[in-house]
């Protein structure tokens, strides 16, 4: 029962790796989407960027942070410069250069947060680089900001030569009061107190004689002609990889949160049963419910290889009793179960189709059952009630209902057990929803097999497993699966088709009504 199949898809790690990538590409929107929004956030960011400039000054910074006690100091260590990067960033500085562009010191907060100073290399060299909406602006703002902290520079080495001569200036005081007392006492001043007044006169003009400008001004920003960032380009190439990794990592949870098979190997893993046979899509064929015998199509080749490989899991005498049957929705069942049994047919045998719903399911009306007065060419009806259905080139199969009143009354396993028992006779019996009903239970108990029918896309792996779990518990023998990878499509393209007319040599059973059917049921039991 669950030997390897034509359908089966053991996979070893290359194959597991093209089976994600399947699963990923079959959620194409989400990509498509994910790509999109990646277009769009590049070309938002270039327009964004479209009208944002940036000009850059720079601003060699001179050793002269502490000139008059560096004796012995190398001038690469008389600076810091990341203290000069935080003093030249700082609120002062901004507000310095709010006073050069002509704008009010509430301003100066703003200003702050456009410039950008680094000091690149590690050098001696501050650079500033200032963003505004224009390319005039842009440089305005950059060279201000290098005039003002160059001035602030300033400002501060002033503060630091007058602390220094302001001492300095204290003790030539007192040393001159010293000397004056020496010379009124001595009538001759000591020679050392007068070496180290002349030190100390020597020091200050030493120290007011320096250069305390902060630096100089190595490159005036200029106005720039193109705007800051990458091109457009280049935006758009960077938002379609990004969108591109958006949309495969929303395909990826989509996948990981989807609950449908979406191949063969997850039903497999989820029955624990072998896949017979995939019905293709059925783009190009008509609405028919019943294919095999009337068109020649690559659904129609499924059904056949299909009952195929039931007889040789049935052996000489067949498949038997068979039960099709869907998780849910049983209408892709009944297709399944009908063409199956025209199938069967044409191979050869007798075929009996039993639909076992607790409930009318209109089969009966979707098959091109044959008229009555069709007797009159000696093949008659079935004995043990029923009518034909009209297979076309493949023959003709006997069906019967369980659905409405009168002899179709509750037809189900009781009838199918007693009409498979003649050699290469065989009886399809399909049910309502296997879930949905507690009488497709019952006939899973008495038939000699069961196939469930799923549809890709469209049916979930946590109902599979539920049905393998209840058929084990009841001791039915769960033969293998059918995917139906075509009814989504179908039943779309209904919605726009023209209902087509029956030809009329068959009986539209949603027409009769009941007394009528029973008329003639009664009258092929005679």
């Amino acid at each position: 029962m669950t030997g390897p199949t034509p359908f089966d898809d053991r996979y070893d790690e290359p194959d597991q790796l093209r089976d994600q990538l399947r699963r990923l590409l079959r959620h194409r929107v989400l990509i498509t989407l994910g790509i999109l929004l990646g277009l769009l956030g590049g070309l938002a960011l270039s327009v964004q960027r479209a009208h944002t400039y940036t000009a850059t000054s720079e601003v060699l910074v001179r050793s002269t942070t502490d000139p008059f006690g560096a004796v012995g100091v190398s001038a690469d260590n008389q600076v810091s410069m990341s203290t000069e990067q935080r003093i030249a960033g700082s609120a002062a500085v901004a507000h310095q250069a709010a006073r050069l562009l002509g704008r009010p010191d509430h301003q100066a907060g703003t200003l702050g947060v456009r410039v950008r100073v680094s000091n690149p290399n590690k050098s001696q060299v501050l650079r500033f680089e200032f963003t505004a909406r224009a390319p005039q602006r842009a440089a305005r703002g950059a060279n201000a900001f290098a005039q003002a902290y160059l001035a602030d520079r300033k400002i501060r080495n002033n503060a630091t030569v007058q602390r220094a001569t302001r001492a300095l200036e204290q003790q030539i005081a007192v040393l001159n009061q010293r000397l004056a007392q020496d010379q009124l006492e001595r009538a001759t001043a000591k020679p050392a107190a007068q070496n180290q007044l002349y030190n100390l006169q020597k020091r200050v003009l030493d120290i007011r004689s320096r250069d305390t400008d902060g630096g100089d001004i190595v490159r005036a920003a200029q106005a720039p002609a193109l705007p800051v960032g990458p091109g457009l380009r280049t935006l758009l190439a960077l938002g379609l990889a990004c969108g591109l990794l958006l949309g495969i990592v929303l395909a990826w949870v989509r996948s990981a949160l989807d609950t449908r098979v979406r191949s063969v190997g997850e039903v497999r893993a989820a029955l624990r049963a072998p896949v017979l046979g995939i019905l293709p899509s059925d783009d190009g064929g008509d609405d028919n419910l019943l294919t095999v015998g009337h068109t020649d199509s690559p659904r129609t080749e499924a059904y056949k290889a299909l009952a195929f490989r039931l007889r040789q899991i049935g052996g000489v005498s067949g498949p038997g009793q068979l039960l099709v049957v869907a998780p849910r929705k049983g209408g892709a069942a009944e297709e399944v179960a009908a063409n199956l049994a025209a199938a069967l047919v044409e191979e050869g045998g007798d075929v009996r189709l039993v639909d076992g719903a607790p409930d009318t399911s209109g089969l009966a009306a979707r098959l091109p059952l044959v008229p009555y007065g069709a007797s009159a060419t000696g093949e008659g009806y079935p004995t043990d009630g029923g009518v034909f259905v009209d297979a076309g080139a493949a023959g003709r199969f006997a069906f019967a209902s369980s659905g409405g009143a009168g002899p179709f009354t509750r037809t189900t396993a009781s009838e199918a057990d007693g009409t498979a028992s003649e050699t290469n006779s065989s009886t399809v019996v399909v049910s309502g929803p296997f879930l949905a009903h507690a009488d497709a239970l019952a006939v899973a108990q008495r038939v000699d097999g069961i196939l469930v029918v799923a549809g890709l896309d469209g049916t979930r792996r946590d109902d599979l497993r539920q049905v393998q779990e209840l058929i084990g518990c009841a001791g039915g023998r769960l033969l293998g699966a059918v995917l139906d990878a075509g009814r989504p499509r179908r039943r779309l393209r209904a919605l726009f088709r023209r209902p087509k007319h029956r030809r009329p040599s068959h009986v539209d059973a949603s027409s009769m009504d009941l007394p009528l059917q029973d008329d003639l049921l009664t009258a092929s039991r005679r």
